[in-house]
């Protein structure tokens, strides 16, 4: 059984089909879904997804391009909403210097106050970073001197170096369908000393689609192929790799229940 850790199933994407796609899901075995908040301000959607299906868990957070327009959220705010027991986690937050929706200076603090909820009570954090890797690192590190906290990089596409400081650190990186593409060979370089017992693969649904579905939606099902992909450049099998990952998962989302 696979999981896919990060998935946005409220999206108005999945809104036709939805229960195809959940269908798809299971025909290619992704048991396990995590659909990913990124406005507080929708929260309860994303809850009722998990709530409706014993397999779908999710998380309570703000995105970095929203956290100037959302509300600004309070460690007690945060916590309070992830007392559900479908909430498994906190994003996703963190850094995106790329666009820049949010000025860098209000994404820094949401992503600390992401953290000290996390660290409350002991959920991970996922964590977005883009064009952002030393500011990025260099919170990561700042918190983790404080106390530490357990998380994870969501939709790696960093260099080598980010990705041995944060396995270091005791960060877990999750692998999207980019590292399918052609001209993602220096994400495949930057994985491939990666333990294997600190990975986990994502969709990031609706975005991101693997080859050889690129171009078109992506869904949870298509996380077989990002798998197969990962399992290729660890030089493991498919079926050792599927469950290594399932089970990196379940470590460190220690409230999701296995089915």
């Amino acid at each position: 059984m696979l999981v896919d850790t990060h998935c946005h199933l409220d999206f108005p994407d999945f809104k036709d089909d939805f229960d195809q796609v959940l269908a798809n899901a299971k025909d290619a075995g992704v048991g396990t879904m995590v659909t990913i908040c990124t406005y507080v301000t929708r929260f309860e959607q994303v809850l009722d997804i998990a709530k409706q299906h014993d397999n779908i868990f999710c998380t309570v957070g703000i995105h970095p391009h929203n956290a100037e327009t959302e509300p600004e959220v309070s460690v007690e705010d945060l916590t309070k909403m992830a007392s559900h027991p479908k909430v498994i986690g906190f994003g996703e937050t963190g850094l995106d210097y790329f666009y820049e929706h949010s000025p860098r200076e209000t994404q820094q603090a949401q992503f600390k106050t992401h953290i000290q909820a996390a660290r409350e009570l002991g959920l991970p954090v996922i964590i977005h970073t883009r064009e952002a890797e030393a500011d990025t690192l260099a919170i990561i590190e700042e918190e983790m001197a404080k106390e530490p906290f357990s998380g994870l990089i969501h939709c790696f596409s960093a260099s080598k170096e980010f990705a041995d400081r944060v396995v270091e650190l005791g960060l877990y990186i999750s692998i999207s369908g980019i590292v399918t593409f052609k001209k993602a060979q220096e994400l495949r370089d930057a994985i491939a000393d990666v333990p294997l017992d600190r990975l986990l693969v994502e969709t990031d649904a609706p975005y991101l689609s693997p080859i050889p579905y690129r171009g078109k939606r992506n869904e949870p099902a298509y996380t077989a192929h990002t798998a197969a992909k990962v399992a290729e450049v660890k030089g493991v099998s498919v079926e050792e790799f599927t469950q290594q990952s399932t089970d990196n998962f379940f470590r460190l989302f220690a409230k999701a229940k296995r089915g």
